[in-house]
């Protein structure tokens, strides 16, 4: 028995570890989560949801995060073979802290700043979470080290971003605080969220911890929606199959690129992380009809962005 089981993990290890499977297994994740941009602003459309009307927005999202949590716990489980719970208060605490920076700062600032920014726009902004992340892991976490290359690699990639906000087309120069601004708060959340599953995944499950957290996040969302009058208007087939995309982004994606992580060296996964601003921008362009906002100095700053991703990805995965 010990023997079939050895087998079948073998197997599957070198299933998950063939490069063609990690290469359209690490993309088709980054182009499920750059297609969150536009999947969420045509889910405002459908539930007919208006750009102030933030505690519908925030209901949209709590619902969304909530149901995701509890698929990436069953996919979790029957990956693992076992039910993932969390078994002791010191979880509880750590899957509550995470919730508030992961899911309720993270998305209120996201799907708030979505609402009044283009979803080409978004998309660049949205990649900055890379740099956030680096920078508050080696400033106030002391978890990475600033090489050359590392620092080279976020000004490369904030220049993308500060060139679309300055000079780009009518259309998508300038700045709002509670657009661009808003994305770029939660990429701080995102910066402070992935230091902590760092600390926390020392002690606990990642999957566990992340289902969980979207849980807690998502309830928090859907009560603080409802308390202030959030409703969804609109709920038809096509916007409750909006709600399932969304839905099997976050459990699908995380569970897939978990799976890849666990059978590979980091490098090899992670270097993808550049394509995940293009597949945002370009389904932007696409679902979003935002055409005429894919001029050249947008094309310049998606490139930056994407090569400071790479660059980051790089610097920091050497020794793997």
């Amino acid at each position: 028995m010990n023997t079939i089981n050895s087998t079948e993990k073998t197997e599957k290890k070198s299933f998950l570890s063939n490069i063609w499977v990690v290469i359209f297994g690490a993309l088709f994740c980054n182009f499920l989560w750059g297609s969150a941009t536009p999947a969420i602003k045509t889910g405002y459309a459908l539930f007919e949801i208006q750009s102030g009307d933030t505690p519908s927005i925030l209901l949209f999202a709590g619902i969304r995060f909530f149901l995701a949590g509890i698929f990436t716990e069953i996919l979790g489980s029957i990956v693992q073979k076992r039910i993932l719970v969390p078994r002791s208060l010191a979880a509880v605490r750590k899957i509550s802290i995470l919730a508030l920076f992961q899911t309720v700062l993270q998305y209120f600032f996201f799907y708030g700043g979505l609402a009044h920014a283009s979803g080409v726009k978004s998309g660049i902004m949205l990649a900055t979470n890379v740099f956030a992340s680096l920078l508050i892991a080696a400033l106030i976490f002391h978890q990475e080290k600033l090489t050359p290359a590392k620092i080279i690699g976020c000004v490369i990639g904030f220049s993308g971003v500060v060139l679309i906000n300055v000079i780009g087309k009518s259309d998508t120069a300038g700045f709002a605080w509670n657009g661009e601004g808003f994305v770029a708060l939660s990429s701080i959340a995102y910066g402070f969220s992935s230091c902590l599953i760092k600390i926390f995944s020392k002690d606990e499950d990642t999957v566990l911890l992340s289902g969980w957290q979207f849980v807690f996040g998502g309830a928090v969302l859907i009560i603080a929606g409802l308390a202030l009058g959030g409703h969804l208007a609109a709920v038809t087939p096509y916007s409750a199959l909006l709600m399932f995309y969304l839905v099997f982004i976050s459990a699908c994606a995380y569970t897939l690129y978990g799976l890849l992580l666990a059978n590979n060296p980091v490098s090899r996964v992670v270097i993808f992380g550049f394509s995940n601003p293009i597949f945002s921008v370009l389904l932007s362009a696409i679902f979003l009809h935002e055409q005429s906002q894919t001029g050249l100095v947008t094309l310049i700053s998606l490139i930056l962005v994407s090569i400071g991703i790479f660059i980051v990805n790089k610097a920091g995965l050497k020794k793997n």
